[in-house]
């Protein structure tokens, strides 16, 4: 026996709307679990609300003692809401490059601890200095606020150029070669992971040498985090979690939880070749926190500088 379906001019309820995460091709990630934007509407003609969301536990963005979240998962945000705004809004295809000459952020500490369900983000996103080739854009700017639960969390931001692939190949010639295993050709005697504000050996990406206030940048090239996905040089994000754990060794035995980090990078930092960390106290604007200037150099070329400020603990 047959039912007959029920007679109603009554329409089908709506399927709830679903979450997400973007495609990880657009932030160029290579593992899901690390894609932190869920989805963006467009509000203006170069405004953009992204929303995201930040896991309750997570191997490497996650304060030592594991009640917050990292700070650099703020500046990790950014730079994935960069790349997708490019691919997605303002038409540079998959499988072009990325400069990023400049990245920074501040936070409010007190707001980012980890509660009982993961952390729902929305940013705002303005892009501005767009340029232009064929529809697709070259090259931009863009100012990014985070709010968790209507109070803001983090602002900052960052500038990017983007090259097609010829011009690429063409930039960096041999280099193209080059893959992580370079680094395995580099000594790697790391620092103890207490001594640069780290849990875990695996993490750290100093190594001491017979200088004070100077390092060796040393990453473990297995990470799977800071080396997601292959490269022919260090990730940017590298060389942020470079210029923390800097920062950290300086102040020693203390430690320094950055609230603001505002770094400029000058050229690529290639992967085999030693890059020498330096740090060194800087004047404070801040009263009750320290301010600690960290440079990288490869070949005495001025690799990337980073200001960052913090409170010790």
């Amino acid at each position: 026996m047959q039912l007959a379906p029920p007679q109603t001019d009554e329409p089908a309820p709506a399927l709830p709307r679903l979450t997400t995460t973007v495609p990880k091709e657009y932030v160029h990630r290579a593992c899901l679990a690390e894609v932190f934007l869920t989805g963006c509407t467009k509000q203006g003609e170069a405004q953009f609300a992204l929303f995201g969301q930040w896991p309750r536990a997570h191997t490497f963005f996650q304060s030592a003692d594991s009640t917050g979240h990292d700070p650099l998962l703020a500046a990790e945000t950014f730079r994935q809401a960069g790349l997708f705004l490019a691919h997605a809004e303002l038409g540079v295809p998959l499988g072009h490059h990325f400069v990023m000459w400049e990245l920074g952020f501040s936070t409010e500490l007190d707001r980012l601890g980890i509660g009982h369900s993961p952390t729902d983000v929305e940013l705002t996103a303005t892009c501005t200095d767009i340029t232009r080739r064929g529809g697709r854009a070259t090259g931009f700017r863009m100012e990014l606020s985070i709010r968790r639960d209507g109070e803001a969390i983090a602002a900052g931001g960052g500038r990017f150029t983007v090259i097609s692939p010829a011009v690429y190949r063409r930039l960096r010639g041999t280099r193209l070669t080059c893959d992580v295993s370079a680094l395995r050709g580099i000594p790697r005697q790391t620092m103890p992971p207490s001594a640069v504000g780290r849990a875990r050996t695996a993490d750290v990406v100093l190594s001491p040498t017979d200088q004070p206030h100077r390092w060796l940048l040393t990453p473990d090239p297995t990470h799977p985090v800071l080396f997601d996905h292959t490269g022919d040089h260090h990730p940017g994000m590298v060389l942020l979690e470079a210029a923390r754990q800097a920062a950290c060794a300086l102040v020693a035995p203390m430690t320094v939880v950055p609230s603001a980090i505002s770094t400029v990078f000058h050229r690529y930092a290639e992967l085999d070749e030693p890059c020498v960390v330096e740090a060194a106290f800087a004047v404070s604007q801040e009263h009750d926190q320290v301010t600690v200037e960290v440079t990288g150099r490869q070949d005495d070329k001025l690799v990337f500088t980073s200001v960052l400020t913090g409170l010790l603990s």
